[in-house]
């Protein structure tokens, strides 16, 4: 016949160690994950707004001429206005 050997308190002990070890590594491995999804959700939007940024610009180089694109350049780079445009300055 065969006998079975119960586990000793020194084994019963490691092994509640090694599960307690066990579930605080899981959790601290649950909170970088939630952090590099952040890191990443704002990534995605940083690669979103850049490639609006280059769109924008690659659409100023195929018509660099445009009438609207040198008017909005000259008001809002050089600070030009059209003659008998009225601009109002708000300040704070």
């Amino acid at each position: 016949m065969f006998r079975i050997k119960r586990a000793g308190l020194l084994t019963k002990i490691v092994i509640l160690a090694l599960l307690i070890y066990m579930a605080t590594a899981l959790l601290d491995l649950q909170g970088q994950i939630r952090q590099l999804q952040g890191q990443k959700e704002s990534l995605d939007r940083q690669v979103a707004e850049q490639t609006q940024v280059n769109a924008d610009l690659a659409a100023g180089v195929e018509d660099p001429d445009d009438p609207d694109r040198v008017a909005a350049i000259a008001r809002d780079k050089l600070g030009l206005a059209v003659p008998n445009e009225k601009i109002f300055v708000i300040t704070n």
